[in-house]
């Protein structure tokens, strides 16, 4: 075969020559001691590595696979479930017994604080807390009257009292800890010896130790309640002997709350000027309109407790219709004798003589009554029921001592047949009329001193009366935007990965086709050199000529096209296994 002529072959085809001929002085394969041949069979050897370096759709693969790890990551990261606090401050104890069962009900749960807190999904953490409520789970460090369940035989009664203490504060602390607002609470009680002497009684006190969240107060109501509670719980105690301090060292119950002063007594009249008020503007809208009308109302509210007894006498109106309680009667009558008569000796004491019969009888019977003396006694006690009146009174707390309240009304609005609107104050009978509404609504008694003030001004115009708070403000819109700016976050990371990644290796892999040059001058019959070596050799011999002119006329795109496949050819010609390895290496890539 003949060797083509090296003045047409192009520098690049010549340092591809130098380096694909084997044995060719000052080649890179002769100089690094490894052929076209070695390296065919290292490349056969090593598939992978040929596969790599001859595919240029592997940087494609490669970016879209990152693509898709970066999306799916960010939307599980997105996905993930939220989690809450299940139980905090646990001792190392407790948090391993709820750890193992967890793991036993197969949830998924995280440790926080060092140990310290566990979280477990929003929605499971309701459910799991009854779950291990069931199992005994936390026991908090503290023991209830589940101690007194296993009492050793043989205790002494100190031992005993001393356990009957414990679980009486462990009771206590669980109850109190139950609180919303409370994360821990540790209750210690003084509980005397009972004494037989009424004067060296002494009566048990408590101190409350509570540990708040974060941001959270107790207001005197509920420290009150509290101190209640414990008072309750413990024999003999009085609400003020509870002590009640935060875990900032504040001492929570004061002396006025302990004399008697209580946050609820603030919150009824709070209630009692809220609901005058209500009764008053409810009224007052449907003829001003919303915003046209503005009251205010103050109570005196009697929170005297008082309790009276009267028992009063008075004289019988009537005597004759009086009613009898008792009557007593009593009569006697004493008649005596003739006495003994005559000197007194022997003859005045001997018994009298047989009487004779009397000359006249009636004379001598009148004259013997007269002689004979007679005593007559009659008594009467009557008893009758006196007009008495017996009254209990007993007034109750929170009674209303007086109400006053103040009404301020907007001017009317009055629009002309021009559509100007002008602010027109009241006339005297319709304010008449508003103060009697008002006293209407609120009940008012002029006995009890109450006091209703009614003014007619213009309100200010620049003063939002119903300040809104913007829809974009509003707690679902940022829950709204949260949730959003998570997908558009993800989706703006899915962009530029693509962008930057994808879309590259997209053009490295499937590059555009090369534009061809303008048709030779020879016409179709030119492309017969894309065809390969033919069997026609003067067809050949004039084709190459051609391919001489043409390279010698002008470098382009074409004519290095040609000096390519001619390069390409003869090659082959010399050296057959470089090409078999090329082949090969397509028809591995194709597969």
């Amino acid at each position: 075969m003949e060797t083509p002529n090296n003045s047409l072959i192009t520098p690049d085809a010549r340092m591809g020559l130098a380096g694909a001929q084997p044995g060719a002085a000052g080649s890179p394969a002769a100089g690094a001691g490894l052929s076209g041949a070695d390296f065919g069979g290292f490349a056969q050897r090593v598939p992978m590595l040929s596969q790599f370096r001859s595919n240029p759709r592997v940087p494609l693969i490669i970016a879209v696979a990152v693509l898709a790890m970066v999306v799916a990551g960010l939307l599980l990261w997105s996905r993930q479930p939220d989690y809450r606090v299940l139980f905090s401050n646990l001792s190392d104890r407790d948090g391993g017994a709820i750890v193992a069962a967890l793991q036993q009900g197969n949830i998924p749960y995280k440790l926080s604080d060092g140990g310290g807190a566990i979280l477990v999904p929003a929605e499971q953490v309701h459910e799991t807390r009854l779950r291990l409520a069931s199992q005994g789970l936390p026991k908090n460090g503290s023991v209830g009257f589940e101690l007194m369940d296993n009492q050793k035989f043989g205790i002494s009664q100190f031992a005993e009292q001393i356990n009957y203490q414990r679980a009486l504060e462990g009771e206590l602390e669980r109850t109190i800890g139950s609180i919303s607002s409370m994360k821990s609470a540790r209750v210690h009680l003084a509980i005397p010896k009972p004494s037989v002497f009424v004067r060296d009684k002494e009566l048990p006190t408590a101190s409350v130790m509570i540990n708040l969240y974060p941001g959270r107060v107790l207001d005197e109501g509920q420290v009150l309640a509290i101190a209640h509670m414990v008072a309750s719980g413990v024999a003999d105690m009085p609400v003020k002997n509870v002590n009640i301090v935060d875990q900032d060292g504040n001492l929570l119950t004061s002396q006025s709350a302990a004399s008697g002063l209580d946050a609820s007594q603030l919150k009824y009249v709070q209630q009692i000027e809220h609901n005058t008020q209500k009764r008053i503007d409810a009224i007052l809208a449907p003829l001003f309109g919303a915003g046209n009308a503005r009251s205010q109302v103050s109570a005196d509210i009697d929170f005297s407790k008082l309790e009276q007894t009267a028992e009063s006498y008075g004289p019988n109106a009537n005597p004759q219709s009086t009613a009898i309680r008792s009557q007593q009667s009593s009569e006697s009558s004493e008649t005596s004798g003739s006495g003994a008569t005559g000197v007194p000796g022997a003859l005045s004491n001997q018994p009298p003589q047989p009487a004779s019969a009397p000359v006249d009888a009636a004379a001598s019977g009148s004259a013997a009554a007269k002689s004979t003396p007679q005593n007559l006694r009659k008594d009467t006690t009557t008893n009758y029921e006196v007009d008495r009146t017996v009254r209990h009174f007993e007034q109750a707390t929170g009674g209303i001592k007086r109400l006053s309240v103040a009404v301020v009304v907007n001017y009317e609005k009055q629009v002309d047949a021009k559509g100007k609107v002008t602010m027109t104050p009241l006339a005297a009978d319709k304010l008449a009329q508003v103060q009697q509404l008002v006293k209407d609504a609120m009940g008012y008694d002029e006995k009890r001193g109450d006091s209703v003030n009614v003014v007619n001004s213009s309100f200010s115009s620049n003063l939002d009366m119903t300040p809104d708070v913007p829809w974009w403000r509003t707690p679902d819109m940022i829950a709204r935007g949260i949730a959003l700016a998570k997908y558009v976050g993800i989706g703006i990371v899915a962009l530029f990965l693509y962008f930057s990644m994808v879309k590259p290796a997209m053009r490295r892999a499937f590059p555009p086709p090369p534009e061809l040059a303008p048709t030779l001058a020879g016409g179709p019959d030119d492309l017969s050199l894309l065809d390969g070596p033919t069997l026609d050799g003067e067809k050949k011999e004039d084709e190459e000529k051609d391919a001489e002119v043409s390279l010698l006329g002008h470098e382009s795109n074409k004519a290095k096209f040609d000096r390519n496949l001619e390069y390409a050819r003869m090659v082959a010609r010399q050296d057959p296994r470089i090409v078999a390895t090329v082949v090969k290496n397509w028809v591995s890539d194709e597969r």
